[in-house]
């Protein structure tokens, strides 16, 4: 989770659910929903090569399709990371609407996916006017990227992070909802774009900068000239 500050109307008694926590659930979580996978090594991709979930909280099982719950059991549910993993978002979201009355999702733009490709990732996910447009990966041009993006890909693994640590808040959504949340399947992939000049990037100080370090050579390699 790259926002946990974003989580801010948990009550003290709030009975909160947890799904596809991963390795690293939120503290506030009373129970876990984890879908079972054929295997170890699917089960360790899909939560991001982090190691497995230890608690001695509740952890309830499912496959697909309708969560074990009933209908507002929970007061909240918390759903990070999940979205872009699953491949029909209406009926996944309709459950989480149905357990709780209110939560917090978050899930990565087609942005972080343009760098890395993460083939766990078969769906693109975009929160924009009050709606989360969707739509398979394998319906954009990115998969054509491949032989490009599994460079960035190995770099990731390897533990280069500073771009996703500087361009987090475009890389990724996080938003509060309550009672209901809206969802439409796209095939326009401008629905899952910003529009232009409307997001944030920090600007990199000139004490900083890489390009004006290379300015500041190039006038003194002149001058010496």
């Amino acid at each position: 989770m790259f926002f946990p500050g974003r989580i801010q109307n948990i009550a003290p008694t709030d009975r909160v659910l947890e799904v596809g926590p991963g390795g690293m659930p939120h503290p506030r979580a009373n129970v876990f929903l984890e879908k079972v996978f054929s295997n170890p090594s699917i089960a360790k991709e899909q939560r991001g090569h982090v190691p497995s979930l230890v608690t001695d909280k509740p952890i309830i099982t499912y496959q697909d399709g309708r969560f074990p719950f009933d209908d507002h059991e929970f007061d909240y549910v918390i759903c990070s990371h999940v979205l872009e993993h699953i491949l029909d978002v209406d009926s996944f979201v309709r459950e989480l609407t149905r357990v709780a009355r209110r939560g917090y999702v978050e899930f990565p733009t087609i942005y972080y996916d343009y760098l890395y490709d993460f083939p766990e990732h078969p769906t693109i996910v975009f929160f924009r006017d009050g709606t989360i447009f969707w739509m398979p990966k394998n319906e954009t041009c990115l998969p054509a990227f491949r032989p490009v993006t599994r460079l960035f890909y190995a770099s990731l693994v390897a533990g280069h992070t500073a771009l996703i640590d500087t361009l987090a808040p475009c890389l990724f959504q996080g938003f509060e909802w309550e009672s209901t949340i809206k969802t439409q399947r796209t095939r326009d992939i401008y629905d899952v774009c910003y529009a232009p000049d409307t997001w944030t990037i920090p600007r990199v100080s000139e004490r900083r900068s890489l390009s004006h370090s290379i300015t500041r050579w190039l006038r003194r390699k002149r001058r010496a000239a």
